[in-house]
């Protein structure tokens, strides 16, 4: 019996990297569906249970938690480097500053260091907590495989030239997916992330303009109008406050389903790098199957999933298990 499982892992992991990635990849054998089933068996259970307790009491960590996976694994790769405290770190770029979910990530961890002391990484805990948050909402549950180690390099300098901007062409989006190894479909299928969470006002309102008395003066043509007008209410000039936060899915912004690409066709996507997806015909084309068939996208959303949360994985000596997530061991 213990022969077979060990064979199916062993089965699962080649086929993950040979599909997934060409045959020059990096990809470890170490990296594996059920990598902690024998060290720390609880772990993704632990993980799970976290994140569904911090969601009921707050229904935005899911999109917090989602949006922390992608800057985490766009800089440095999948390694939780951005989980690390300190001057000149990923954490305290301006481009990260509205990142959130690092509590959860924390709590899950001090949980497995009681359960399973320095077996489980962070990076690991990112991912899985990432891919609960989407099951939560209602999103496919995906199964990825394990083993990722804690990076020690964490830079504010990286971020920049890694990180997708709101106000990014396709083009420039294209550019930074592809020398992630992603795709125009990973980009459209990952750009559904944007179907839960929360963005703050200063993330879009370069779309619009509004006079002194507040009305509406100037418009992004490829933003609907009425659409601008609803969010010049909730984002109002004279608003000094960077807390102001709207639902990136106006629809249905805690459930994770296909209502963002509807939105996408009707104008009403919340950023400019949302609209972008119609200004090229496969993107185009992506986004109206995904809009026409929600198990179209779940399909894609599993696939590109996985490949997001294996960027520039760190595994055997490349990198290391933090006991706290938030620093490096000694």
């Amino acid at each position: 019996m213990d022969c077979a499982y060990n064979f199916l892992k062993l089965l699962v992991s080649v086929t993950f990297c040979l599909t997934l990635y060409p045959p020059f990849s990096s990809c470890s054998s170490t990296l594996s569906v059920g990598f902690y089933a024998a060290s720390c068996p609880a772990a993704e259970i632990i993980v799970k249970n976290t994140v569904r307790s911090a969601s009921d009491l707050d229904p935005t960590i899911p999109g917090k938690l989602l949006r922390l996976l992608f800057h985490d694994c766009f800089v440095e790769g999948c390694d939780a480097s951005i989980l690390l405290q300190g001057n000149g770190t990923e954490r305290g770029d301006p481009a990260n500053r509205s990142v959130q979910g690092f509590s959860v990530i924390d709590s899950a961890k001090r949980l497995l260091e009681i359960f399973c002391p320095q077996t489980v990484s962070c990076a690991d805990i990112l991912a899985l907590a990432a891919r609960d948050a989407v099951e939560y909402t209602g999103g496919p549950s995906v199964q990825i495989p394990t083993g990722r180690r804690d990076g020690r390099v964490s830079a504010a300098a990286n971020v920049r030239p890694n990180i997708i901007d709101t106000s990014f062409t396709l083009d420039e989006m294209a550019k930074i997916f592809s020398a992630k190894g992603l795709s125009i479909n990973d980009l459209v299928t990952l750009s559904g992330a944007h179907t839960i969470g929360k963005s703050h006002c200063s993330s879009f309102n370069d779309r619009f303009k509004l006079d002194s008395s507040g009305n509406l003066t100037v418009i992004d043509s490829s933003l609907d109008r009425q659409y601008a007008v609803q969010l010049t209410k909730m984002c109002p000039a004279a608003a000094k406050d960077d807390s102001i936060t709207v639902n990136n899915d106006p629809g249905t912004p805690f459930q994770f389903d296909n209502e963002y690409y509807k939105m996408v066709l009707e104008h009403k996507g919340l950023f400019q790098s949302d609209s972008a997806l119609l200004n090229e015909e496969t993107a185009r084309n992506k986004v109206v199957e995904f809009a026409e068939s929600q198990d179209s996208f779940f399909e894609s959303w599993a696939l590109s999933f996985l490949k997001l949360s294996n960027i520039g994985v760190k595994t055997d000596d490349q990198g290391e298990i933090r006991q706290s997530c938030s620093m490096p061991n000694r």
